[in-house]
């Protein structure tokens, strides 16, 4: 049987058709994606540009008007240079005391599994839980200024979330407590990964521990670093929770972040439009940070390997 140019090519469209994936299998999901994401999320977009208040049926389209009053707003402002504050701070010492906690118990030591348990235990409260926990425990008569005034240190005492030199700090620090068992968790997937070969080269070369970790260890962990500094920065960036039921965004506007202010804007002023309008921002910024850092760690993991 003699083939042409013309059947071969329709051999090959007809296998290339039926490699295809079907793509109407997905347009159920797509078509309730975008009724429930992507036209409120447009429609959102646009109430930014208006005065609405959330209530009346009547609004007016004040162009770029409420992005203007934000750059005007100090309590805009500060609630950004917060949430940037919270969002590195978060990075740095939640993932370096994951990356500790991880190399501490990637040991042979009997008690490894306990200790591995009882590190993540904090990371599947409910964080609002948490929150109330801690509100509790750093109160002025709380259990913290009660245990340093028991051992001495009652020049420690401090109103932790009343002060406004020491509220945002102290909320840094629950969020540190709740989750660095998490980025544990990753990192130790991440060393679990090692080969045991490496370690032994390294050792029979005479290299110290810091070294082994530096050459050895730390680009075998590329990937776990990037998908912890991609959650790290992204949750810091997003965060309200922990923050509404800690402080409330005080004392005054000390702690307050740009989910807190989108919720008081909206919900306790009315300002729906400027809430909106403080929402696309914190969208921006989450978008810009994140595909950033993402580009900045797949440049770095790629040259780790």
């Amino acid at each position: 049987m003699t083939t042409t140019p013309d059947s071969d090519k329709r051999v090959a469209v007809d296998g290339r058709r039926a490699a295809a994936p079907p793509w109407w299998f997905a347009a159920p999901a797509l078509l309730l994606f975008a009724f429930v994401v992507l036209v409120p999320s447009a429609r959102g977009v646009y109430y930014a540009f208006t005065d609405w208040d959330g209530l009346s049926p009547d609004l007016a389209f004040v162009g770029l008007g409420n992005f203007v009053d934000i750059t005007h707003d100090p309590t805009a402002r500060q609630a950004i240079w917060h949430t940037l504050v919270i969002a590195v701070s978060i990075t740095i010492i939640q993932n370096g005391i994951g990356l500790l906690l991880a190399l501490g118990v990637n040991t042979v030591i009997k008690s490894r599994n306990v200790l591995r348990v009882f590190l993540f235990a904090p990371a599947v409260v409910t964080p609002i839980v948490t929150a109330y926990l801690w509100r509790n425990l750093l109160g002025p008569d709380g259990a913290v200024n009660s245990l340093l005034a028991a051992v001495g240190l009652g020049s420690w005492q401090q109103d932790w979330l009343g002060d406004p030199e020491m509220a945002l700090w102290s909320v840094v620090a629950v969020i540190v407590w709740q989750f660095a068992g998490y980025s544990m968790v990753i990192f130790l997937a991440g060393l679990q990964s090692v080969p045991k070969e490496l370690y032994e080269a390294a050792a029979i070369d005479g290299t110290g521990p810091v070294r082994r970790f530096w050459s050895v260890v730390r680009p075998q962990l590329a990937p776990a670093i990037t998908i912890n500094l991609m959650l790290s920065i992204i949750g810091g960036i997003k965060l309200f929770d922990q923050v509404y039921a800690l402080t409330g965004g005080g004392p005054g506007h000390a702690t307050d972040t740009i989910s807190t202010l989108i919720y008081k804007e909206a919900f306790t002023l009315g300002e729906f439009g400027y809430s909106i309008a403080l929402a696309v921002v914190l969208t921006i910024i989450v978008a810009v940070v994140s595909t950033g850092q993402y580009l900045m760690l797949a440049r770095n993991e790629r040259a780790a390997s």
